[in-house]
């Protein structure tokens, strides 16, 4: 072995790689992006949970019960019900995870020493239930904060939590709803992210700028056959998941493929800006795995997304992951309609309109 054509291989992969700019982005973007993503954004305390608060006694004792809940810093109050019942169509249509039902009767169970408090919560989000277990062991007299920890473990406990839709805490409910999510994300930002780049590779391009095919027609043209594709990986991970680990199928079937569409077109609309943009199909997997690392770890799908700081919950509304997660738990697990979570519908299709209308924008102007 000559050290020296192996010293001038190495200065040539050297210099290919200070040419290449998403090579150089990504050496330094990578762990740049790690460090920030688990050290600041990922937090497992959570802190300033939405919760609902149904307070039918009315009395000094359930509002300084309420304060000493809220004072916790777990969870924060956003709207007051007049009864359980509209917590529970509240945590339905995922306004809030928590509820807490004061009732009626408060000072006299009190009094006799019975349950006083419900927690009722969103059991498909398992942090959610460590959430409200928390809170079921804040004190609701004088006498039970200065009992001892042993003491309120062995009398009966004041606050009972109860949870919805996965009342078994198991984390395969929680997770192959979110998978199906993930394998789109990847899969489909992919497929389409390669494409445009393929056709130049090969040598197609000239030929598709030679026929009276448009812009639009090219990119819709390109992306409806992935569609199909998408929907029957869609249909694999659901049938899967619930034959293997018996993930039930609450709401609407029709209302998740639905949904499974609106998040394939968007992600196909992302991979065709992703290929006007890139050089090569390296270059666009590698792009694509820039886009894909912050929305597997973002979206609420690994870390919990109410444990995330203000600022991070922004850019995580930026992704599409981030909405299909809530439509797709809420239809499946919690049995919602897809109407009745229109906010998540609307801003999947507004970022699918934003995405193809650049790409399509972008590849026009790489054809004049």
């Amino acid at each position: 072995m000559s050290w020296r054509r192996l010293w001038a291989v190495m200065l040539k992969e050297l210099r290919q790689m200070r040419r290449d700019r998403i090579t150089l982005a990504m050496i330094v973007g990578i762990p740049v992006m790690q460090l920030l993503l688990f050290g600041y954004a990922i937090n497992t305390n959570l802190r300033d949970l939405p919760v609902g608060i149904a307070d039918q006694a009315g009395t000094a004792a359930s509002r300084a019960l309420v304060m000493d809940i809220v004072a916790t810093t777990v969870v924060k109050p956003v709207r007051f019900e007049d009864a359980p019942q509209q917590l529970m169509e509240a945590i339905r249509r995922g306004e809030y995870g928590i509820g807490i039902a004061i009732p009626a009767d408060f000072e006299r169970r009190r009094a006799e020493g019975r349950e006083q408090v419900q927690i009722l919560v969103d059991g498909s989000d398992n942090a959610m239930q460590s959430a409200a277990v928390q809170l079921a062991q804040v004190p609701v007299d004088d006498a039970q904060r200065a009992a001892s920890p042993a003491t309120r473990v062995l009398s009966q406990p004041p606050i009972s939590v109860v949870a919805f839709y996965n009342p078994e805490r198991r984390s395969a409910v929680n997770i192959v709803p979110g998978l199906v999510g993930v394998i789109l994300t990847m899969t489909m930002v992919l497929f389409t992210g390669v494409s445009i780049v393929r056709e130049r590779e090969r040598g197609n391009m000239e030929l598709l700028i030679a026929t009276p095919v448009s812009s639009a027609e090219l990119m819709t043209g390109k992306v409806l056959p992935y569609i199909a594709i998408g929907l029957v990986q869609t249909t694999l991970v659901l049938s899967l998941g619930m034959w293997l680990f018996q993930v039930p199928m609450v709401g609407s079937a029709l209302h998740v493929y639905l949904a499974a569409m609106l998040l394939i077109v968007a992600n196909l609309a992302l991979g065709l800006l992703i290929s006007t943009q890139a050089k090569s199909q390296f270059q666009a997997m590698q792009v694509t795995f820039f886009v894909f690392l912050p929305s597997i770890l973002l979206s609420g799908f690994m870390f919990p997304f109410a444990g995330m700081p203000v600022v991070v919950q922004w850019i995580a509304e930026v992704l599409p992951l981030t909405h299909f997660l809530r439509l797709v738990r809420g239809i499946m697990l919690r049995g919602a309609s897809l109407w009745e979570l229109w906010p998540d519908v609307l801003a999947l299709a507004a970022f699918t309109t934003v995405m193809m209308t650049a790409a399509i924008l972008r590849f026009r102007k790489r054809l004049d």
